[in-house]
């Protein structure tokens, strides 16, 4: 059976794979697939949408900034709302019909005979590509925790990621694991109906203020009509959040900017203290790490649903699950009907890369990134890997917004192609000079953000490889990235 021929493949459906084929046409690409494992697109935004789910960045910030949404109705969206937005980009740019769902990708290998990349399927079929894009995301790969006797529960198991829209928490007991983004989400939500509800707690996350407000339909209709209106309010949530990133996090060697990383840290125990008055329950709550070092989050009823009293706290561990609950580190043991997994998702064993990639001279590159650092030049291009931008690499997330890292992605894609095609090429690689100099600059970078100087050892943050190198994000401004994204030298890819 012959091989289906493409100019490109694109692996993901989710926002960058959006991004990614929406800039391929611009190009006059359109001889291209999608292919994605679900069977819808949105990426996490159609695998999530557990109870409480919602951005927790601002909408008029967390969008592409070339098709901002007059239709928000809140400042900080529904994941209904996104996953909608995501639909209504596809739709717009005629990308939808270039997607494949229900389609699994096992991995993928360069051909240097024939210049082209080999993409395997589950089920044996392959297509043949001139240009592999990954944009599996980076939040795809739901962890499952290894905790002793977890697969004898006899209850019902639900993991957010794959949550049961038939589940009516009404007078159960329920268990959480994992305190993070999602959890603070869910949590007050489950706590509305649960007859009991324990959640286990092993970092505490820090949480702010949720300065959340609806939308009137006037002000829809004025974002419709002047649009212009709305990108002033982006300017403005924008501001914030590189503001939040840079100042408290990237240049937090700066004393000042140290001073107020610390100011945010206390906002976030003005937050605590106004919704919790028991001291102890406050100190269990409170993280020992600085903001920044793993990703924060905001919610304005996580810290109240604590004080209710059929919620319960417990920061001491698990030793075991048995057929009907857990046996607590003290050997207490706690009665449950559902146990929630809210365990985030497993980034650098499983995600780095997603599939298997296998370059020029049978690198693997997965077996590469862990033998010789997590590196990418300009947070999307390997040596040894002709013809491929992978999405979701080392370097590539851009301060607390994924669509300022598509941003520059879609100007680096513009530059890179426009090269290719200005000379007529097709094939263009990174020279192997180049990425060192781009990780040798990252890693000193690095050296003055709260990630390589600030108390970030208690954090278990996904922002660090298995190495202990905070190599997940960019140590710059988006400003600073799209720029170079756009002005790169071309010298440093061999195109030929």
């Amino acid at each position: 059976m012959n091989a289906e021929h493409y100019d490109a493949v694109i692996v993901g459906a989710g926002f960058a794979g959006i991004g990614a084929a929406i800039q391929l046409k611009r190009m006059g690409y359109e001889n291209f697939v999608i292919l994605d494992r679900e069977d819808d697109l949105g990426g996490t935004w159609y695998v999530n949408h557990y109870p409480g789910l919602a951005v927790d960045v601002p909408t008029t910030t967390y969008s592409y900034f070339f098709e901002p949404n007059p239709n928000w109705s809140r400042l900080f969206s529904t994941g209904a709302e996104i996953k909608q937005y995501a639909d209504d980009v596809a739709d717009k740019y005629d990308v939808r019909r270039h997607m494949r769902f229900s389609t699994v990708v096992e991995g993928a290998r360069w051909d240097e005979e024939a210049q082209a990349w080999h993409v395997a399927l589950a089920g044996g079929e392959t297509l043949d590509a001139r240009y592999l894009i990954t944009a599996t995301g980076f939040l795809s790969q739901p962890r499952m925790p290894d905790i002793p006797g977890i697969t004898s529960f006899d209850g019902r198991v639900i993991h957010t990621t794959a949550w049961d829209d038939s589940y009516d928490p009404a007078g159960d007991r329920i268990a959480v694991i994992g305190t993070g983004a999602t959890a603070v989400q869910l949590i007050p939500e489950l706590a509305k109906k649960a007859a009991d509800l324990t959640v286990y707690q092993r970092t505490p996350i820090w949480v702010a203020p949720k300065l959340d407000v609806r939308i009137s339909e006037r002000t829809k209709r004025l974002f419709a009509r002047m649009n212009w209106t709305q990108r002033i309010v982006r300017a403005i949530t924008d501001t914030i959040y590189e503001m939040m990133i840079n100042i408290g996090v990237v240049h937090y060697r700066v004393p000042l900017f140290r001073r107020l990383n610390i100011s945010a840290m206390d906002l976030c125990k003005i937050n605590q203290f106004i919704q919790i008055r028991d001291k102890e329950l406050r100190r269990r709550l409170t993280p020992d790490y600085d903001i920044g070092c793993k990703r924060p989050t905001f919610s304005n009823s996580y810290f109240r649903t604590f004080t209710k009293p059929h919620v319960h706290l417990q920061s001491d561990g698990i030793d075991h699950v048995t057929a009907d609950g857990i046996v607590n580190a003290d050997g207490t043991k706690t009665v449950i009907d559902t146990l929630v997994l809210a365990t985030g998702f497993d980034l650098w064993e499983a995600n780095f890369p997603a599939i298997e990639v296998i370059g020029r001279n049978g690198r693997n590159l997965g077996k590469w990134w862990r033998e010789n650092r997590f590196q990418a030049y300009q947070g999307v291009s390997i040596p040894y890997f002709p013809n491929y931008l992978s999405l979701a690499s080392p370097y590539a997330f851009l301060g607390l917004n994924f669509f300022n890292t598509m941003e520059y992605q879609m100007r680096l894609m513009d530059r890179l192609f426009g090269e290719l095609k200005r000379r007529g090429a097709t094939t263009f690689e990174v020279t192997e000079q180049a990425n060192t100099a781009y990780l040798d600059r990252m890693t000193e970078l690095l050296g003055d953000s709260l990630w390589t100087l600030g108390n970030c050892a208690s954090s278990r943050s996904y922002y660090f490889n298995p190495h202990g190198e905070p190599s997940l994000l960019r140590p710059m401004s988006t400003r600073t990235a799209i720029k170079e994204a756009a002005a790169f030298p071309v010298s440093d890819y061999e195109i030929s």
